[in-house]
């Protein structure tokens, strides 16, 4: 057990400058808390006393606004960061050294008493807000984005952005790369609607280039002035205005 604790005030202060001792750590970090109560209702939950565990669970949620349900499975280094209003469903799964931020969800989509909630692999950033939902894998590594509604299963690695949640950037090349802030790209990251405008920008110049060789391919062909085509309809009709009789 204190093996454990030690890993995980280890693990905030690798991944919080604002961390300056273990015992800020362990006074003043509410993730810590509530990844601790969750460990005792977790023992409780799994040895027979689920009720007990419960109970455990939601002293914890009063006291960090955090909600965890004992049911769920956590591995070492889990590390929530501000903490309040994350939720973890019974059947959530996360490997080690898990990061998250305020206000994520690992939810579920079933009524199902079964696997209904997601599977988190090792090295994940979750940011604020994000929403994962379902009985989904999210690969190990993988970076998802603040605020980004996650549906289907995430490639080891991936950065994740949008509603509905898609990839952005391939797996991170250098060691330095693997932490993301908030699992969101600050800067380099493509701009959905930049992208739509130099499209069209492009298609634009395309046609304009069709239209130049059209233009010169085809044979020159004499203007008439638009009094001339008057005069014409009028005296093929009779000297009266309008179009030629059929």
């Amino acid at each position: 057990m204190f093996k454990r604790l030690q890993e995980e005030i280890e693990g905030i202060k690798a991944r919080d400058p604002a961390a300056r001792s273990t015992l800020e750590v362990l006074l003043c970090y509410p993730g810590l808390h509530a990844v601790l109560l969750y460990r005792i209702a977790n023992h409780c939950w799994r040895h027979g006393w689920p009720t007990l565990g419960r109970f455990i669970s939601h002293v914890a949620r009063m006291a960090t606004g955090i909600e965890i349900h004992p049911g769920a499975t956590i591995g070492a280094g889990f590390f929530i960061d501000h903490g309040m209003g994350v939720v973890i469903g019974e059947t959530a799964e996360i490997g080690r050294n898990v990061h998250l931020y305020h206000a994520v969800t690992l939810g579920g989509t079933s009524l199902s008493k079964g696997k209904r909630h997601p599977t988190v692999g090792d090295n994940v950033i979750i940011g604020a807000g994000a929403k994962i939902l379902g009985a989904i894998t999210i690969g190990a590594g993988a970076r998802i984005g603040a605020n980004a509604v996650v549906v289907s299963d995430v490639a080891a690695g991936a950065t994740m952005v949008g509603i509905p949640a898609r990839a952005v950037t391939a797996k991170a090349k250098t060691e330095k790369d693997q932490f993301l802030a908030y699992g969101t790209p600050c800067s380099n990251m493509p701009d959905p609607v930049a992208r739509a405008l130099q499209a069209l920008t492009d298609q634009v110049s395309t046609l304009s280039r069709r239209i130049e060789e059209l233009e010169q391919a085809a044979p020159a062909v004499p203007l008439v002035p638009p009094q001339m085509i008057s005069a014409a309809v009028l005296d093929e009709d009779g000297g009266k205005p309008g179009w030629p009789s059929v």
